[in-house]
């Protein structure tokens, strides 16, 4: 009589989650074959009370549900549940209720439930008594095993809604059919053996569409926006592995989801609506959503009681990171506050993993088992948590974003209909998003895609720049490119998944996992995830370690002592890597993303989790040197590491120019000017940029993972050392390799021209912190706040007068509003930018240079003062101009460090001084303290040290020459001589070489002040041994030209020599000098007979 096995088993999952069902009924249409039940509605509360889901069910049906047994056939065909249109609505719980509404409800419904289920067992078993002597106990589990783990569920037209306010997100599923499989992922009847202790089951799902629509105040939508998704088609495998064939739970889990094109299309309503929905998931995973109305308090003896029982049997719903701090005496309140805040997402999971994979508990009753010897298996595996591999795995994914308006039909009463354009696609190839865990202790996730890009499409703000008839290029449309070809890179986005023929699963091996956090960074290191991907990766790791050894599952922790907890050690990581990426920024991909930002932006909806008052806790808590010493020895921390790779930033003259229509809604203003309608647009080209190129760039950041508790005990130490004030802060890093930027110009081909270097490669660095809850350090006035530093070790800018016009320009095109297409470049100034190769310019520009070394800015904050401090080791302005037999000579215009304490006398000019030593001071060094507050001067007085070394300045003619170049003004006077050529942004060090040392070139003979020199300098502090010249004026700015024949830049020159004279005669130098009381000026006026 297998009847009497199998038919328990249907009845008993069929009548926990269905209402008014008749047993007697349900039992004689299943002893037929064949079931048909209509319009069932399902039990809300149970569905609720087994999911642990953070969201309450409004409304569940069912139209049809048949089950078909094939009892002649049980062996070897599957039993299949069929589920014709069943419907469910949710919504976020009131006040996120979780299981903790109130301490008589949680014991009511737990008696009620153990009441329930030890009044059912007996009469289970008694149903399933085994009257066929011919049927042995053994082949009856092995039969019912086999039908449990063949059994096909199909549904049909599965339609899932979640509301909340205005928003009404919607699933439909148009078929979803679960089977089980052979090696080969092929349909079969399959079984765990002793040989093969695997099983692997098949989920298709067909025509998945995503809906995401406003509703009004009265609950009805009135107009449908474009679905998310739609009539997607997937593919999961599950793959269950098994220790022993009485396993109740598989010791390996893996889920692996497989979709080939994912479509996704978001409307500008959709999306604050969208982000809303995202935010919903990040706050319920890291738990930030309280799970208590305002007000609304819990009894902390109730929630030992639940959590006592808890523990013993049902491990999953414990939070075991609530244990870390064991070192904060007398601190109920801590494990008290931790424990009123919701569940994260990964406990709920976790605690989700045995309901799906685990038979019921009276499954085995029915088969006639010991309940001991169950108990005692339940016991001995509830010890070891399964590893759980999670995947997802995409070929190609596609986002489209559109702009809506409103169009009205021909007739007058007919409705209004939504009307949507393309703007903006993104596009993305070879993404995987992987997660591995092992309960609670050990949580790892891999985010990571091989090759993406953005497009522009059609038209933006009334600006027709991509329609159809502008047969613009694709790669004119394509503004973000990161990463590589997914043809190129092969499949190694699904490399160890169910996926690939290659993995373990599908090879008759076990799969190994790291499960160590030392190993598991040794492992996956920023090199191999972006070998594996090439664009984009993503390592979240969290590890928690019990260091005590005390702790055990059924260790008592009702008393609410800490010392009863084990010490937890916790960590959470984060790296990012963003692969070599290029990125345009021209009018089209500029106002797209900005009009993005101010539609994600126009919304009303309120935070889910406000932030939270600086309150400080009146209950001082005081710990004695043992704890301090603990509490020193390990504190969990979240660290954050973000790392670019080889970044191309190109920024175009603007095109076209409306953000005046788009900032003032990102800066919170309101917006009353209308967009423009429909223009003409007309590409500029040749099109002149910046463009920017960034070998590294590396942010990391850190903050303690309880920052309120640590705060709360730190904060009232009498003896606070240096270690633990370090964690009470958020720190911050940021490090820049490799930086430069220079000109270049888009032609009519969409090719570019040779970059002309602006700025040359150099690096830099900047670090931050800031205290945590600063409230809590008013005893404490002289704790820093807030603290900065910046450290720049040279940075250099060369340009000639062409060259930063041309910049002017690019910059007014963003700055000044309209169209830009009346401002086109000066085809002459163009020319003289971007030299053509081969070609010698006639008269080749003279190039300021300007470098400043060893710069150093700190900034610190308390509560009672604002101080800043900062040095800068050298400063160094030249100019390069052509001079005599074709060679570029440098001429200085500024300098310092510089002795120029002999400056006033005659000899200064003509003697060589020998360079200062590399311990010099700074050229500037400097300190200012103001008042936090300047009502309150009387506390704390404003201080201000400035210490500044000789600078010395050289007028020449070449900087007049210089500032008086316009593009119509060409003269043919200047000498010819080598073409100024395009050169790449990085320069040659040969070439820095050659101008360091002609900067610091061995003095020339003494000669008199009048007579000229190829160039001059004056000592700067740096590595490379120099010495200094004497300044000299080029002899021609001396000479008496004719009247006739005299140019303003001859005058110029002229005027520049008699006020060269007059500064040879006059010099002025000033000490100043400021105390707390005093301010000292002192000035030298010497006149000199040597002119």
């Amino acid at each position: 009589m297998l009847e009497s096995y199998v038919t328990p088993i249907l009845m008993s999952y069929v009548n926990r989650y269905i209402k008014n069902l008749k047993p007697s009924d349900l039992q004689l249409s299943l002893w037929g074959g064949d079931v048909v039940l209509s319009k069932l509605e399902l039990k809300l509360d149970v569905l609720e009370q087994e999911l642990k889901l953070p969201f309450t069910f409004l409304s569940g049906h069912i139209h049809e549900l048949r089950i078909h047994v094939p009892w002649t056939k049980l062996g070897s065909e599957p039993v299949v549940i069929t589920i014709n249109t069943m419907e469910c609505i949710l919504k976020l719980k009131d006040g996120i209720q979780d299981d903790h509404e109130s301490c008589g409800s949680n014991s009511t419904n737990r008696s009620t439930t153990e009441n329930t289920k030890s009044s059912v067992k007996p009469r289970r078993i008694q149903q399933a008594a085994p009257t066929d002597p011919d049927l042995p106990p053994g082949y009856v589990q092995s039969l019912i095993r086999r039908v449990v783990n063949n059994v096909n569920i199909v549904i049909n037209n599965l339609i899932l809604k979640y509301v909340e306010d205005d928003i009404v997100l919607s699933v439909n599923i148009t078929s979803a059919e679960c089977y089980t499989v052979g090696e080969l992922w092929d349909r079969a009847f399959m079984d765990i053996s002793a040989t093969d202790l695997v099983l692997r089951k098949v989920i298709n799902f067909s025509d998945c569409t995503v809906c995401l629509d406003k509703r009004n105040a009265s609950g009805k939508i009135e107009f449908y926006q474009d679905p998310l998704l739609y009539k997607c088609s997937f593919r999961t495998r599950l793959h269950f592995t098994y220790d022993n064939l009485n396993s109740k739970m598989p010791s390996v889990i893996k889920i692996h989801t497989l979709v080939e094109s994912l479509k996704l299309s978001i409307t500008d309503q959709q999306l604050p609506m969208f982000i809303r929905i995202m935010q919903l998931g990040i706050a319920l995973y890291y738990g930030e959503i309280g799970n208590f109305k305002d007000g609304e308090t819990e009894d902390p003896t109730c929630h030992n009681k639940d959590m006592l029982g808890n523990i013993t049997g049902a491990e999953d719903e414990t939070r075991i990171d609530m244990q870390y701090p064991a070192q904060y005496k007398g601190q109920e309140l801590y494990s008290q506050q931790e424990d009123e805040q919701p569940q994260g997402w990964v406990s709920w999971a976790w605690s989700f993993v045995p309901a799906i994979v685990s038979y019921d508990d009276g499954e085995e009753d029915f088969l006639g088992n010991d309940p001991t010897s169950t108990a005692h298996q339940q016991k001995a595996q509830t010890l070891r948590d399964p590893i759980v591999s999670i995947g997802f795995y995409c070929t190609k994914a596609t986002v489209t974003f559109k702009l809506t308006e409103m169009q009205a039909e021909s007739s007058y009463y007919s409705p209004q209909k939504v009307k949507s354009k393309e703007v903006l696609c993104w596009e993305q190839e070879g993404t995987t998003v992987e997660a591995l865990m092992m309960g609670e202790p050990f949580f790892d996730c891999q985010i990571g895609f091989v090759g993406c890009r953005a497009l522009c499409l059609k038209g933006i703000m009334g600006v027709k720049d991509f329609e159809e008839n502008m047969n613009r290029s694709e790669t004119e449309a394509c503004f973000f490119i990161c990463g590589e070809n997914l043809s190129m890179k092969g499949l190694t986005y699904l490399t160890n998944s169910l996926f690939d023929y290659r993995s373990p699963e599908n090879n008759g091996t076990r799969a190994e996992f790291i499960l160590d956090a030392a190993h598991h960074k040794e492992t996956y290191t920023e090199i191999a995830g972006m070998q594996r991907f090439g664009a984009f990766y993503m390592d979240y790791l969290y590890t928690m370690e019990n260091i005590s050894g005390k702790g055990s599952a059924n260790q008592d922790f009702s008393s609410g002592k800490s010392e009863d907890m084990g010490t937890v050690q916790e960590k959470s990581t984060k790296s990012l890597v963003i692969g070599p990426l290029d990125f345009r920024l021209d009018s089209s991909a500029v106002h797209r993303i900005l009009k993005m930002i101010v539609c994600a932006l126009e919304h009303e909806y309120e935070p889910y989790t406000g932030l939270k008052p600086d309150i400080k806790d009146e209950n001082e808590i005081i710990l004695n040197t043992e704890e301090v010493a603990s509490l020193e020895e390990y504190i969990p921390t979240r660290h954050t590491s973000v790392t670019l790779l080889k970044c191309t930033c190109t920024i175009f003259m603007a095109e076209f120019n409306l953000l005046d229509h788009l900032l003032p809604v990102i800066m919170g203003e309101k917006n009353s000017s209308n967009f423009l309608n429909a223009t003409n647009f007309q590409s500029l080209r040749p099109l002149p940029s910046i463009q920017i190129l960034v070998d590294k760039i590396n942010l990391e950041h850190s903050v303690p993972m309880y920052p309120e508790q640590l705060v709360h005990v730190v904060s009232n130490l009498t003896q606070l050392s240096d270690n633990l004030l370090h964690y009470c802060y958020a720190h911050c890093y940021l490090k820049i390799f490799g930086f430069q930027a220079g000109l270049t110009s888009l032609d009519c081909r969409g090719s570019y021209c040779l970059p002309v270097p602006i700025i040359p490669s150099f690096s830099t660095a900047l670090y931050g912190k800031l205290l945590k809850l600063p409230t809590c350090w008013t005893k404490r006035s002289q704790i820093a706040i807030t603290e900065g530093i910046f450290e720049l070790p040279n940075l250099t800018v060369q340009a000639t007068r062409a060259q930063t016009l041309l910049l002017q320009a690019i910059y007014q095109s963003w700055s000044h509003i309209g169209n830009v297409n009346s401002l086109s470049v000066n085809e002459a100034l163009m020319n003289e930018v971007f030299q053509t190769i081969g070609v010698k310019s006639k008269n080749p520009l003279p190039t300021l240079e300007g470098s400043i070394q060893n710069v150093e800015l700190k900034y610190c904050s308390t509560s009672l003062v604002k101080c800043a401090s900062g040095t800068m080791g050298s400063i160094k302005i030249c100019a390069k101009a052509p001079g005599d037999s074709g060679k570029e000579k440098l001429i200085p215009l500024l300098q310092g460090p510089s002795d120029t304490k002999d400056l006033h006398s005659s000899k200064w000019l003509n003697e060589s001084r020998k360079p200062e030593s590399l311990l010099a001071p700074d050229l500037i060094a400097f300190t200012v303290q103001v008042p936090q507050y300047m009502d309150y001067c009387h506390n704390s007085g404003a201080v201000l040290l400035c210490s500044v070394q000789g600078v010395a300045v050289n007028i020449d003619p070449v900087l007049y020459t210089w500032l008086i170049y316009q593009p119509q003004k060409r003269t043919s006077r200047h000498m010819q001589q080598q073409p100024v050529v395009a050169v790449p942004l990085i320069m040659p060090i040969s070439r820095r070489k050659e101008d360091e040392l002609s900067v610091g070139s061995a003095p020339l003979a003494k000669q008199q002040s009048y007579q000229a020199s190829e160039y001059a300098s004056s000592p700067i502090k740096t590595k490379t041994i120099t010495e200094s010249r004497p300044l000299s004026v080029p002899v021609k700015a001396m000479m008496n030209l004719s009247e006739g024949c005299r140019s303003p830049e001859e005058r110029m020159k002229e005027f520049i020599g008699v006020v060269w004279n007059a500064v040879k005669s006059l010099t002025l130098q000033v000490m100043l000098f400021l105390g707390p009381s005093a301010c000292i000026i002192s000035a030298c006026i010497p006149f000199s007979e040597n002119k």
